[in-house]
């Protein structure tokens, strides 16, 4: 007698099943019900099979009227296989070759007096940025105007949008094309662009934010504050967003970490943000021109338009939970890439401090001040200048806690320095043998040097006090 043919059981291909149910109806066997889970990649809601009970009579198949709904399973192999020949084809063509970056020396010069905001459109030219989309808010605008005045005559484009959201989105469409692009934005303007920081940090596109704080909430005043650290480093958008926040202190660090925002921007394909304060944007310094310029290149993910890159797509849209999962988890990656490698600090008089003053920005300033004339009064102080404030660089802070009795911030903000040092602190996993204590104004106006000093010389009364 011949051996009897096995009959191949039907497979079900969810992400073609618009659940229809004629498949139900046909079953004889009561083995395919109705699902009740969005299938993902179709926002549809499959059957469910259960291939137990199935005797293979392939009724489901023919009632079927999706073409890969229900399949046999030669023919579902032979799709999976199809697809994946596919998916390496469409890796194999995207594979394209990076044109990297160049730098061209720039001729020795003098150094100029300029205002920081100024100083970061020098800085973001001289990084090769030829892009900028904008919407004027005070006191940020004179950076986009001057940048306004020297990109068409560079053969670059300046482009008012009619808000800072139109903004934030001409500015992923731009980095996607993997041009450098940066805008200038103040603390309400900053606000707006949140939802679109969220996308460029999910779709990982590189762009670069200028935002000169002023004093808040809502519209607040023009005056300087350090309004946004906790928005910068804690709140860019909906997810597990962050993003380097670079700290500049001077109209020289204005154009120095401005130029470094790009670099880091692409090497880590993620926006950046230069975190500035109104008096920085305004004032004037000396500065110095670096040695060289940079010639952008192109990298191979970019979409820019072109037959090589015509493969690439840019998007944060994984509708599969399990893929999103994954690419937050390799966001997560690079985020702890970024904290190990990115922690920059600037120390002054730190070595055999006692009382340790940790200020950024504009405050920071003043608190170098402050450390002179302490130690001409016989203090020991020092500065803690972070740099970065996301990530927060307590790798250079951990070995000066050993011997420091007192930490004090200085900030323009309801502590929210305060809050960054302590959350490091905590990561770190530091016991509190040493007192946090601060000096803070709000409103637009900044630390004195007279407020600090006293504020320290109490603190140090307080110790002798008690040591009596």
């Amino acid at each position: 007698m011949p051996p009897v043919e096995t009959r191949p059981k039907p497979v079900l291909r969810s992400e073609y099943c618009k659940g229809c149910g004629r498949c139900v109806e046909a079953c004889a066997r009561g083995c395919i019900q109705a699902g009740t889970a969005v299938e993902p990649a179709s926002g549809l809601v499959p059957v469910v099979l259960d291939p137990e009970t199935c005797n293979a009579c392939g009724l489901c198949i023919d009632a079927c009227p999706e073409p890969y709904g229900l399949v046999e399973a030669a023919l579902a192999a032979e799709l999976d296989a199809a697809e994946e020949r596919r998916r390496t084809a469409q890796q194999r063509e995207a594979s394209v070759e990076e044109i990297p970056s160049a730098r061209v020396a720039l001729p020795a010069g003098q150094p100029l007096v300029m205002k920081g905001t100024h100083a970061a459109a020098i800085g973001a030219l001289l990084a090769g940025c030829r892009h900028l989309f904008g919407y004027p808010i005070t006191p940020s605008t004179e950076g986009a105007e001057l940048m306004a005045r020297l990109l068409p005559a560079v053969g670059g484009t300046f482009l008012q949008a009619p808000s800072e959201v139109a903004t934030v989105n001409m500015m992923y469409g731009c980095g996607g094309a993997g041009l450098p692009v940066m805008t200038f934005t103040s603390s309400p303007g900053f606000s707006l662009m949140l939802e679109g920081v969220s996308y460029m940090i999910g779709a990982e596109v590189p762009g670069v934010f200028v935002n000169v704080m002023r004093a808040g909430p809502g519209l607040g005043n023009i005056g300087p504050e350090q309004a946004d650290v906790k928005l910068a480093c804690r709140g860019l958008g909906h997810g597990n967003t962050h993003a380097i926040v670079l700290a500049p202190a001077t109209p020289q660090e204005m154009l120095d970490l401005t130029m470094l925002a790009f670099e880091l921007s692409f090497r880590y394909r993620s926006p950046v943000v230069v975190l500035a304060d109104g008096h920085l944007g305004q004032m004037t310094g000396k500065v110095t021109l670096p040695q060289e310029l940079v010639r952008p290149g192109l990298p191979g993910w970019a979409v820019s338009g072109d037959a090589a890159h015509r493969r690439n797509v840019i998007s944060s849209i994984l509708l599969r939970e399990t893929d999103q999962e994954l690419h937050n988890l390799r966001l997560v990656e690079k985020y702890a890439r970024i904290a190990e490698a990115e922690q920059r600090a600037d120390l002054f008089c730190c070595d055999d401090a006692d009382v340790l003053l940790v200020a950024c920005t504009t405050p920071a300033r003043t608190a170098k001040r402050a450390v002179r004339a302490l130690r001409a009064g016989g203090i020991a102080a020092g500065l803690f200048r972070p740099q970065t404030l996301w990530p927060f660089p307590i790798r250079p802070l951990l070995p000066l806690l050993e011997r420091v009795r007192r930490v004090m911030v200085v900030e323009a903000s309801d502590g929210q320095l305060e809050d960054e040092l302590r959350l490091a602190l905590s990561h770190a996993g530091v016991p509190p043998t040493f007192e946090i204590q601060h000096v803070r104004r709000m409103g637009g106006i900044l630390p004195s040097q007279r407020e600090i000093v006293d504020a320290v010389r109490g603190v140090s009364r307080s110790r002798e006090a008690v040591a009596a």
